[in-house]
């Protein structure tokens, strides 16, 4: 009878949800395997301890917003199989937050440039991380060769070293594993997950009032910081500087919307990285790039024309 009721619990507790859970796991409509080279930089992700500092988990809470537009579901994990019959693998979730989660870093920041920076110096274009620095994914050469990629690190950062700074192949295949990780929008039809325990606006100055709702340069530390800075200086052979920028002190703001939503790769002869499509992205609402617009606008000394939300929802619609 103590066999026949272990068996039978076994069978109902553990067995008969373990099929279900294996016959419902498709992966997401629009997801892919990853590649051999991603696969080999998923490799060095583990191999290099990332997991230890970065989770791959967005929680259904408000204060996930930032790394994800929805919280994640099962099927984001589905393609997650064993490595060989021998190995099972990690699912890489990680259980702490020493540095911002990465399920949708490959839309938040699609540029290589930045990640070969981040990776080379991380105070290079986040002044305040703790993250160790991975030089020796990196070679130095007095004479590259054509196919090398040549990383352009501020002088303040190069630690005396005169050669060029080449990307070796072990950094090219974690920084593809780090840009295959974006998440798929759900099919349509399927329920969303909601973030849920959010603030609620509490008055600040005077009855109804309330904290203005998008902030500007929040949303500019949150979206275009690590490339362009908080001084707005950019960085010298990397990312282009804002202060006195002709795009942001243009009266017309459309083209500042524009890159904001489509990129841009103009300077790329100038030895800057090509810029992603942030606002695209990261979904930005109109409301959100006006604030951020604004905050460019009127930070560091420049002084250009407010834009309101109305512009920029006119601006965004009609790059649609």
């Amino acid at each position: 009878m103590a066999l026949l009721l272990f068996v039978t619990l076994t069978l109902f507790v553990a067995i008969m949800p373990a099929l279900d859970v294996q016959n419902n796991n498709a992966p997401l409509p629009g997801s892919r395997r990853l590649s051999r080279l991603e696969t080999e930089g998923k490799g060095i992700f583990i191999a290099e301890g990332c997991v230890a500092c970065h989770t791959q988990q967005v929680r259904n809470i408000d204060m996930d917003k930032i790394f994800g537009p929805r919280p994640g579901v099962a099927a984001d994990y589905a393609r997650i199989t064993r490595t060989d019959v021998w190995r099972n693998t990690a699912t890489l979730m990680g259980s702490e937050r020493t540095g911002p989660d990465l399920t949708n870093i490959g839309n938040r920041q699609p540029s290589a440039d930045w990640h070969l920076l981040h990776l080379f110096n991380p105070r290079s274009v986040v002044s305040v991380s703790v993250m160790p620095s991975y030089e020796w994914l990196f070679q130095v050469k007095e004479y590259p060769f054509p196919e090398d990629i040549v990383l352009n690190v501020p002088d303040e950062f190069k630690k005396g070293i005169t050669g060029k700074i080449i990307a070796s192949k072990q950094a090219l295949a974690l920084v593809a594993y780090l840009r295959s990780l974006k998440q798929i929008p759900l099919p349509d039809g399927r329920q969303v997950p909601v973030f849920l325990y959010g603030k609620d606006k509490t008055p600040v100055a005077g009855p109804g009032a309330t904290k203005p709702q998008f902030d500007g340069a929040a949303l500019y530390a949150a979206n275009c910081q690590a490339c362009h800075q908080e001084n707005g200086k950019g960085l010298p052979g990397a990312f282009p500087p804002l202060v006195g920028s002709e795009l942001v002190l243009n009266p017309d703001p459309e083209v500042q919307i524009t890159v904001i939503m489509k990129g841009y790769n103009g300077l790329v002869s100038k030895g800057y990285g090509i810029m992603p499509a942030v606002g695209t992205n990261n979904n930005l609402k109109p409301e959100e790039v006006a604030a951020i617009v604004n905050h460019e606008r009127s930070s560091w000394g420049n002084n250009s024309r407010h834009v309101t939300a109305a512009e920029a929802k006119k601006i965004m619609d009609s790059l649609k």
